[in-house]
């Protein structure tokens, strides 16, 4: 008999201890989401002039406050939902300013200028990007041909894009030793990078580009290696999907494991 009660008391004990210790698990871990959000790579650069709250409770995190457009507001959501413990995203963040309508200039240049952002061989800071009637104008400097052409190649690739000029000019002068393109700098910094921002900005890239935007694509990043899953139309697409991701800032490789139906 005291053998009995004495098995009880022990396992009231026990169950006590874990029923307190769930909470806890959960409060540390809520505060480790809201923590590593604030500290992501995207939050300090992209969005370091956004005004966002974030409240985790039970792994659902909730985001309140302004961004600066659409894209932030996309770019945040996925930055928090790729963080190691967070089972849902709950974005209730607003758009400052009036938000332009969608396939007006306003909403096309926001557009493009997003796109040209996160990819690491184009200067998007030294881009002015102008629309008319859906037809996107570049203008400022690129470091050569290449960079030139890849500007078009993306800012064509952009959703209600109907044509774009690209005016920029290429410099004719010759780099200097000490300096370093947007790409090196940014490979120079590649370890600061976290592995949520990758995989958010990847996510990001890939809905704005117009070829990429419908596919069912999933992401996983793992010390700045990214392993794409999900199905593609064809070949072409697989190879394209690859091909962008490759040069999102902070991507290290691509592992692309999609099926083609």
């Amino acid at each position: 008999m005291k053998k009995t009660t004495y098995r009880l008391a022990l396992m009231v004990t026990v169950a006590s201890l874990f029923l307190t210790s769930v909470p806890l698990f959960a409060s540390e871990t809520d505060d480790r989401i809201e923590s590593s959000a604030k500290q992501s790579y995207v939050f300090k650069t992209y969005l370091k002039g956004d005004d966002i709250k974030i409240q985790s409770k039970e792994g659902v995190a909730t985001l309140t406050g302004t961004v600066s457009g659409e894209g932030h507001k996309l770019l945040a959501q996925e930055t928090v939902a790729s963080l190691p413990g967070v089972k849902g995203v709950d974005n209730k963040l607003e758009e400052k300013g009036e938000v332009p309508a969608v396939y007006t200039d306003a909403w096309l240049i926001a557009k493009v200028k997003s796109t040209l952002l996160f990819h690491r061989n184009l200067s998007a800071t030294g881009t002015e990007v102008l629309a008319e009637n859906g037809i996107v104008t570049l203008r400022g400097e690129a470091t050569s041909e290449a960079q030139k052409d890849l500007a078009t190649e993306y800012a064509k690739d952009v959703e209600g894009a109907k044509a774009v000029k690209n005016e920029m000019t290429v410099s004719t002068a010759a780099p200097k030793s000490s300096a370093k393109t947007m790409g090196q700098k940014m490979d120079a910094v590649g370890e600061l990078i976290d592995d949520a921002s990758v995989t958010a900005l990847v996510k990001t890239t890939l809905l704005s580009h117009r070829s990429t935007s419908a596919l069912h694509t999933t992401v996983e990043t793992k010390d700045g290696m990214v392993k794409l899953g999900g199905k593609a139309k064809n070949a072409a697409e697989k190879d394209l999907a690859t091909k962008i991701v490759v040069d999102v800032h902070g991507v290290k490789s691509v592992f692309n494991n999609m099926t083609v139906e």
